[in-house]
């Protein structure tokens, strides 16, 4: 029977799948840190020509000695490693932006940009490694406000900000820092070089792979003589945009003694997650099913929503379907590799679940149907549009309709009749002025 079996590990395997925005790439072996150079460097407005890591011959960074120190090392926010990935004038900065079809009016610097993996903690609390992008402009400010940038759907794990450099979230990334401020773009568990497998939906690890990122984003800043600001500005887009508001509310309830909450921009957001795999159920969402097997095949490895494979599958995509989400296949290979619809893919009762979950399902969706369920104690601004054919516009009314009643202030701005990847691209500079006005 479907939902009774006890949960499996979720470690076993390696691998990942997200929905909305990007992925990361498994890395294997070890990670090496930023030349000293690059880390002692004083940033000056201009440097930089475009220059990547590939042209970099990273050294390790010796490590400090001391009890002290080696609690320090080890615990969650701490530093494993930094790598530079780009190092861009504002010109290198504005092609690499309308490369992607983003307004690039905006940016101002040159950007440089780390891979930084740090130590956080896995689904059950346990001692694991997460990677990020941190992103600094090169104006020569010491002090600078700090951006958190929470990237969307992902199903392959080179795809993320901090190993895909043409990915929508590397951009998105590189113009927040053109803009003069520090970023922190976290690949969440399981993705880009972190091991095991993206816990897709998971508050916990979803919240603590964040704040932990923002702890190693300050200490890697502080290489470079460079401190944050503690109120941060949080914004993301797909599956970023829930998470964009489970991450504020950390922040606000005091998830971290120095980092406070600034602003909250969430973007195409599936705030009604039960509605948003509903819809997927009865194929009225673009690319349903691939949306829907991620759901099920994340949430059965979390949560053991089903006995067998072929209880939710049909035949033959059960023998199939599991391995296609192990991170390691591209979106395109897993989407090639199943039917069109949900109705193809999924049994009778599988779907019918998804419609009326009951039981554990209803509780486990609850949490990610109520993260706009409270009282932010800043603006909150939300951006959709109405053209999104993966999430509808209603999620973004469900949110605001939420935080209205817990007397929120909030604003809904529809960007216009664009699909789901051009809500992105249409708000980001609209975040950029919400920002830009933030206290």
């Amino acid at each position: 029977m479907i939902f009774t079996r006890i949960r499996r590990g979720w470690s076993a395997a390696p691998g990942v799948l997200v929905l909305g925005c990007a992925a990361a790439v498994l890395a294997t072996g070890t990670v090496a840190t930023t030349t000293a150079s690059a880390m002692s460097e004083s940033p000056g407005p201009g440097k930089g020509t475009g220059t990547t890591a590939a042209s970099l011959t990273p050294t390790r960074t010796a490590p400090t000695a001391g009890p002290d120190a080696a609690e320090q090392r080890s615990a969650p926010g701490s530093v494993v490693s930094v790598t530079l990935v780009a190092d861009l004038d504002a010109k290198g900065v504005a092609d690499r932006l309308e490369k992607t079809g983003i307004d690039a009016a905006q940016v101002r610097y040159g950007v440089r940009a780390h891979r930084v993996v740090y130590r956080t903690r896995g689904l059950r609390g346990e001692p694991t490694t997460a990677s990020q992008l941190v992103a600094v402009p090169k104006n020569g400010e010491r002090a600078l406000q700090a951006v958190s940038w929470l990237h969307g759907t992902t199903v392959y794990r080179g795809d993320v900000a901090s190993v895909n450099e043409q990915s929508t979230d590397r951009a998105a990334t590189l113009l927040f820092a053109s803009t003069g401020r520090a970023v922190s773009a976290p690949d969440y568990l399981g993705l880009g070089e972190g091991p095991g497998i993206h816990p897709y939906g998971h508050p916990r690890a979803t919240v603590t792979a964040s704040v932990d990122a923002l702890r190693a984003a300050r200490a890697s800043v502080r290489r470079e003589q460079r401190v944050l600001d503690r109120n941060v500005l949080v914004s993301g887009f797909s599956q970023g945009g829930p998470a964009t508001m489970m991450v504020g509310r950390a922040l606000q309830r005091g998830a971290d003694p120095y980092f406070r909450l600034g602003a909250l921009a969430p973007i195409a957001g599936p705030f009604d997650l039960s509605g948003f795999e509903a819809a997927a159920a009865d194929d009225e969402v673009v690319r349903s099913s691939l949306y829907l097997a991620y759901f099920a095949t994340a949430w059965d490895r979390m949560y053991g929503l089903y006995d067998t494979p072929g209880q939710a599958f049909r035949a033959p995509y059960d023998k199939t379907v599991e391995s296609l989400f192990d991170g390691d296949h591209r979106a395109s290979e897993i989407a090639a590799a199943l039917p069109a619809t949900s109705k193809e893919l999924f049994t009778p009762e599988f779907l019918d679940t998804v419609r009326s979950p009951r039981g554990k399902l209803r509780r486990q969706l609850e949490a990610l149907d109520t993260t706009c369920d409270w009282r932010p104690e800043v603006p909150v601004h939300l951006y959709h549009a109405k053209g999104d054919k993966d999430v509808a516009f209603e999620n973004a009314r469900h949110c605001a309709r939420q935080l209205t009643a817990n007397g929120a202030a909030h604003r809904l701005t529809d960007v216009g009749d664009v699909d789901h990847n051009g809500t992105v691209r249409k708000a980001l500079p609209l975040v950029i002025r919400q920002f830009d006005a933030a206290p």
